[in-house]
């Protein structure tokens, strides 16, 4: 296989999603990926909003991190370098970490992967798999309390106990936004932390979107907007 082709493939497998498509019918081996996940693991399936996926690394020698992620200078505020301990108790985690609560999810654990983005950021690629959560949905700044209460109950497993909430069968949460110098997952965690929901049970992936980028990793734009 000439390189030219090798990389016109590859770029198509690592930048369209598979629409219900059986990824043995690719037009080229995907066991044999020279860019893997890991040395044992070339790829995944991941079910995204009804469709399958392919979840992989971009395969074009040439290939950069894209915009905006390629900026490094952002005015701070708002845009300062997160802590790697965001809060006691809530673990954060790396890309392979992420991908494991993927397949937990796939596997139908009682696991949520949560973009807490707002639309304009979620319209240039999210991980396939995750939610849209955004923090304007339980930050009490912007968030009306009927709603984060109806949230806490239909999407995260928390259970109402009189006046409290019980937290025993909620979800374990793994957050994300666009990365270390943005503050959006932060704000879902803090305000989920606030209402007590267990912070073990929830999972920081600090690097986000830029530095999922920066591996060259799948991303999944909103459906009728990946033309």
């Amino acid at each position: 296989m000439t390189r030219a082709l090798w990389m016109t493939l590859t770029l198509m497998a690592a930048t369209t999603p598979l629409h219900g498509a059986d990824p043995s019918e690719s037009l080229f081996d995907l066991e044999d990926l020279r860019v893997k996940l890991t040395e044992s693991l070339s790829h995944l399936e991941i079910k995204h909003e009804g469709r399958s996926v392919l979840l992989m690394r971009h395969q074009d020698p040439d290939h950069g991190i894209v915009a905006p992620y390629d900026l490094t200078a952002r005015d701070c505020p708002p845009f300062c370098i997160q802590p790697m301990q965001l809060a006691p108790g809530v673990e954060t985690i790396g890309e392979l970490e992420l991908i494991q609560y993927l397949q937990r999810a796939q596997q139908g654990e009682p696991v949520l992967i949560i973009d807490s983005r707002t639309g304009a950021d979620i319209e240039r690629g999210m991980i396939p798999g995750a939610v849209n959560i955004p923090y304007t949905k339980l930050d009490p700044a912007h968030a009306d309390p009927a709603a984060v209460a109806e949230l806490l109950e239909l999407e995260l497993g928390a259970m109402r106990d009189e006046s409290l909430w019980n937290f025993s069968h909620a979800k374990t949460l793994v957050f994300y936004c666009n990365g270390p110098w943005c503050g959006q997952s932060p704000t879902n965690i803090r305000a989920l932390l606030a209402l007590g929901y267990p912070p073990d049970r929830i999972k920081w992936y600090r690097g986000g979107m830029q530095v999922w980028e920066q591996f060259g990793l799948t991303t999944v734009r909103p459906a009728g907007d990946e033309d």
